[in-house]
C-alpha cells in the first residue's frame, strides 16, 4: 500500500533547501466543520496547505497545546469572524521544526527547531502536520525543552507578557495581584514578573497551591475557602484577571494603588460581535471599554483595560530566554496524539485534567 499523502508530502519537505519553495501542498489536520461539542472535530488526511507569504513559515509540527480559547471557539465563541469560512482549524500554540521559510525570511532556516503561537483571530491554527506562522511569530525552540513542553508555552506567556510589559509596564520593585493565578497565563505572569524583580500575590484552587509557589509568588490565596480582600494587605501596582467575573473585577479594582493598571483577559469585544454581528458589535465593545475605562478613571484613579495576546517577537525570545534558563515554566499535565483530539477536548471541558493538555503529531 502506498504511503499516506501527507507522510510524502513530509518526506519532500525535508529535503528542501532553505528558502525553497515547498512541496507540501497536502497534509492531515483537525477540522472544525461546524460548531459544538467535542465530537464536531474531524481527523482529515487530506487538507491543503496554502502557498507560503514571503513573511510566512513553513513548520513542521510535533506538538500544540490545547489552550481554554480552543474550547471556546469550537464551541461557538467568535462565529461573527469564523462562520462564513468554516471549516477552520484551531489551535494557537506550536513546536516543531521549520520546513520551508518566505522569500523574506532571515532569521530562521529549514530544519531548525522552532516554537510559537498564532494570533487568537489566526483561520488555519495548528492541529495540523504543518502549521503556518509569520517570522516574528516563531523563536528558536529553547533546547532544554521536548516539544511538547516546548509548546505549552508561548501564547499564555505571550498573553501574560502583553498584560504586564505593553500595558502595566511593570518594573523592578513593583507589587503585581494574579486573580487565578494556577493556568497557564497566570503561571506566566507570576514568572515574568519575578523575572523582573516583582512581588508577587495570587489567588488559586487548593490544587495549584504548590505550583503557584514554585512559580514565585510570595503568597497563594485559596479563592474558594478564604476572604480574598481580607487575606492580603497593601495596594498593588497591576492585577492582571485570568477569570474576569463581576467579583473579581470588584475586588482587582479595590486592591490597586492610584494609577494602577486591572487588566482582564475576559474583554467583550467577541461576545458582543458575536451576538449583534460585526457592525454593530464592535462599536458597542469599545464603547463599554470607554465608559468603563473613564468610570475606573474618576472613581479608582486606575486603568482599565481588556488584554489580549498578539505577536511579539522581542517577547517571544525574552519567554524563549526564560525557558531556556528553567525560569519560565508550564508543567503538562496530559499528552494525547493528535488522533484523538476530541478526547483531548472532552477531558479539558469535563475538568478532569486541571493542567495542560498538549497534542503529540507523529
Amino acid at each position: 500500500m502506498p504511503a499516506p499523502a501527507w507522510k510524502l508530502a513530509a518526506t519532500a519537505a525535508g529535503r528542501r533547501r532553505p528558502g525553497a519553495r515547498t512541496l507540501v501542498t497536502r497534509c492531515r489536520a483537525v477540522v472544525l466543520p461546524r460548531f459544538g461539542g467535542p465530537e464536531v472535530l474531524e481527523l482529515r488526511e487530506d487538507v491543503r496547505v496554502p502557498d507560503l507569504k514571503p513573511t510566512e513559515v513553513l513548520v513542521r509540527t510535533r506538538a500544540v497545546s490545547i489552550n481554554p480559547l480552543d474550547l471556546r471557539m469550537r464551541a461557538g465563541y467568535g462565529r461573527s469572524i469564523f462562520e462564513s469560512i468554516l471549516p477552520l482549524i484551531l489551535g494557537r500554540d506550536v513546536s516543531g521544526e521549520v520546513a520551508a521559510v518566505g522569500t523574506s525570511v532571515k532569521s530562521l532556516t529549514a530544519g531548525q527547531e522552532v516554537f510559537g503561537a498564532l494570533h487568537p483571530t489566526a483561520v488555519r491554527g495548528t492541529y495540523a502536520d504543518y502549521a503556518i506562522l509569520s517570522e516574528e511569530e516563531l523563536a528558536p525552540k529553547p533546547t532544554s525543552l521536548t516539544h511538547a513542553e516546548a509548546s505549552a508555552i508561548p501564547f499564555a506567556a505571550l498573553t501574560a507578557w502583553r498584560a504586564l510589559k505593553s500595558t502595566a509596564r511593570l518594573h523592578k520593585g513593583q507589587r503585581l495581584l494574579v486573580l487565578g493565578g494556577g493556568g497557564a497565563v497566570g503561571l506566566s505572569a507570576i514568572q515574568l514578573a519575578v523575572s523582573i524583580g516583582c512581588s508577587v500575590i495570587a489567588t488559586c484552587g487548593s490544587q495549584s497551591f504548590e505550583r503557584v509557589l514554585s512559580a514565585g509568588a510570595e503568597k497563594a490565596i485559596d479563592y474558594t475557602s478564604e476572604d480574598i480582600e481580607r487575606s492580603i494587605k497593601g495596594d498593588f501596582d497591576a492585577v492582571l484577571d485570568t477569570i474576569g467575573r463581576p467579583e473579581t473585577e470588584r475586588i482587582g479594582t479595590n486592591l490597586l494603588k492610584r494609577g494602577g493598571h486591572y487588566m482582564t483577559l475576559q474583554g467583550e469585544a467577541a461576545s458582543l460581535a458575536d451576538r449583534y454581528g460585526l457592525a454593530f458589535g464592535l462599536p458597542m465593545a469599545s464603547l463599554i471599554l470607554a465608559k468603563k475605562q473613564i468610570q475606573y478613571h474618576f472613581s479608582h484613579g486606575i486603568e482599565y483595560w481588556w488584554t489580549y495576546m498578539r505577536a511579539d517577537s522581542e517577547g517571544l525570545h525574552e519567554i524563549r530566554r526564560l525557558s531556556e534558563a528553567g525560569k519560565l515554566k508550564i508543567p503538562v499535565d496530559k499528552l494525547f496524539p493528535i488522533t484523538q483530539t476530541r478526547e483531548a477536548h472532552e477531558a479539558k471541558e469535563k475538568r478532569l485534567i486541571p493542567g495542560k493538555v498538549v497534542l503529540e503529531v507523529d
